[in-house]
């Protein structure tokens, strides 16, 4: 596990959080998830304008072994979306916690940050 990811939060469905401190968040899907899948080929983003749910898909990541889906690990509306992915989905495979990040959301409900795991948990659990 590197530092960067030490900030992070996570849901159990491997997609992560960075608190932008400002009321936004990041999101995108943990190095381990990118790992299952393999490749990236594609990644279908959601529209800047967007209202994500927590729980629900939000976007869909596509690879050489399988297409996913992307979980909203929190709700709110999507200000940004990553379009170096449209050309360059590999990003996801090289630098999931950076330049692999998916899209920037405008929390509805900052308390939904306290319910994910921290990265020690989640690497435990993803260990199980």
């Amino acid at each position: 596990m590197s530092t960067v990811e030490k900030n992070y939060k996570f849901a159990a469905s491997h997609e992560w959080v960075k608190d932008n401190g400002d009321g936004t968040v990041t999101l995108g899907i943990s190095s381990h998830a990118q790992e299952l899948l393999g490749d990236v080929v594609f990644v279908e983003l959601p529209e800047e304008g967007d209202t994500i749910t927590a729980g629900e898909s939000f976007s869909l990541v596509e690879s050489v072994k399988a297409a996913s889906d992307v979980y909203a690990p929190v709700s709110g509306e999507v200000i940004a979306v990553n379009e170096e992915l449209d050309d360059s989905p590999e990003l996801i495979n090289e630098a999931s916690f950076t330049e692999g990040w998916i899209a920037k959301v405008r929390l509805s409900t900052p308390a939904q940050l306290d319910e994910l795991l921290d990265s020690t948990a989640y690497y435990e659990a993803v260990e199980e």
